[in-house]
């Protein structure tokens, strides 16, 4: 992964409180994760904003070492890695992305 695109994830990660990245786009998501966590944040009420990784094949290798996490969708929170889809739904379940995202100051919309 070149220097350019580290900055350039680091940038979207820094510049936005909650940033998804994803397979597709809000209205179309490309897969079943990716739907799955637009549901998710669309359900909490949270903005957010989403980078869709088919578009960039730059990002969508970079984000996977940019987090040391090998799959996509991958959910930031104020600079800090969440997890993937899985990680969501569970945290979405037992109440703990609600929580985590009202501690950061992120609240709906």
């Amino acid at each position: 992964m070149t220097e350019d695109t580290q900055a350039r994830i680091r940038k979207l990660v820094d510049d936005n409180a909650v940033v998804l990245f994803m397979k597709g786009t809000p209205l179309f998501p490309q897969c079943g994760f990716s739907n799955r966590a637009i549901s998710i944040l669309t359900h909490l009420g949270v903005e957010f904003e989403s980078v869709d990784v088919l578009q960039d094949q730059e990002v969508r290798q970079g984000i996977k070492a940019f987090s040391d996490w090998p799959t996509i969708p991958q959910l930031y929170v104020k600079g800090e890695f969440i997890g993937g889809s899985d990680i969501m739904m569970e945290m979405y379940e037992s109440g703990e992305l609600s929580q985590l995202l009202e501690e950061r100051g992120v609240t709906a919309s």
